[in-house]
């Protein structure tokens, strides 16, 4: 277990410890039913009091990660509690941490500055909540799906647009769904078909990745381009999203669908083809070493997540906040929780036995 704690954090010992042994447990750091390093042991490699361990034990007990066994120690218990969506958890506080950086703030300035916050408290959204996707195409619907449970601890109900009045005719369906989402261009039919049923529709956009956009603008002046994906709905989209960027080097040459004599002719009017990856070794093959093929699935717009995200909170509803549990005390100015003066910062590889 690589484990550190710091003297000069505004986070108390007990809160820092707490949540790195929470979060080795939960990666698999230290196996279930593995014993953890006694608590003299780990205090004496952090260099913190063990009156502090033995605290942190104690709230890992109550929590459920950690179990004693009479005579034997402390283990991993058997099922440790998992929160939600670990994956989506951890790339968001990275993004998040680096973009602080950015703006000159430590990892220690954004919790201290999350607490600080305090007229804004929303309660945690627990366990998946279920969303309405609504698309054309079953090829967009997976594309959609894909990108909103990458992002968001969501579960998808996806409906064509041609069934959606027959599925929302299910009024116990039509109840389950917290937000409906859908294209700009399906805006106006989907919040028709919903109207006065209590889910609000939120519109996404699929953009073509900046990585491609910045190599379509290092191309030489008159470049024809050309699109290509599984569905033709996919390929009118993604041009769509390379037109917005008016880039003046290239002729927006068309789109089509990856397969068929459309596809042979477009092939035979470009330099350049921007593909999705389920087509790029059908283009390929088709367009031979002439024509550059260059791959891009679209992202979603960040914006669109985060006021769906935004959407979902509310309606989760807000409340005050409470006196935090046993060892997630706010700092103090008290020199508690076990610090030891004399240490500013220590890290130490604790091997579980």
């Amino acid at each position: 277990m690589d484990l550190r704690v710091d003297a000069h954090s505004p986070i108390p010992i007990r809160r820092q410890l707490t949540e790195q042994l929470k979060h080795v447990i939960e990666s698999g750091g230290v196996p279930r039913d593995q014993t953890l390093p006694s608590i003299r042991e780990l205090a004496g490699f952090l260099g913190i009091n063990t009156n502090t361990v033995a605290r942190v034990i104690e709230d890992l007990k109550q929590s459920g990660y950690v179990e004693a066994r009479r005579g034997r120690g402390v283990f991993v218990a058997s099922a440790p509690p998992v929160r939600p969506s670990p994956r989506l958890r951890e790339s968001f506080l990275r993004d998040v941490v680096i973009r602080a950086a950015a703006l000159g703030m430590t990892a220690d300035d954004m919790a201290v500055g999350v607490l600080s916050l305090a007229g804004v408290r929303p309660a945690a959204i627990e366990g998946a909540v279920e969303v309405l996707l609504v698309e054309c195409s079953p090829s967009e619907l997976d594309f959609f799906a894909r990108q909103l449970e990458a992002h968001l601890p969501v579960r998808v109900d996806k409906v064509l647009l041609g069934e959606l009045a027959a599925v929302t005719r299910r009024q116990t369906q039509a109840g389950r769904w917290r937000a409906a989402v859908t294209s700009f261009c399906h805006l106006p039919e989907v919040d028709r078909v919903l109207s006065g049923r209590g889910v609000p529709v939120i519109a996404l956009l699929a953009e073509a990745h900046l990585e491609t956009l910045h190599r379509l603008a290092q191309l030489p002046a008159g470049t024809r381009v050309g699109v290509a994906s599984d569905a033709v709905e996919t390929a009118h989209n993604l041009a769509h999203s390379i037109a917005n960027a008016a880039l003046p080097n290239i002729v927006l040459v068309g789109a089509s669908p990856a397969e068929g004599t459309a596809l042979g002719r477009l092939v035979r009017r470009v330099d350049v083809i921007v593909c999705s990856s389920a087509a790029g070794e059908r283009v390929r093959q088709l367009a031979g070493p002439a024509v550059q093929v260059m791959i891009d699935d679209r992202a979603l717009d960040q914006r669109a997540i985060e006021m769906l995200a935004a959407l979902l909170v509310r309606q989760n509803g807000e409340r005050p906040a409470t006196a935090p549990p046993a060892g997630r005390r706010r700092p103090s100015a008290r020199a508690s929780g076990g610090r030891t003066p004399r240490r500013s910062a220590t890290r130490s590889t604790v091997r579980a036995t």
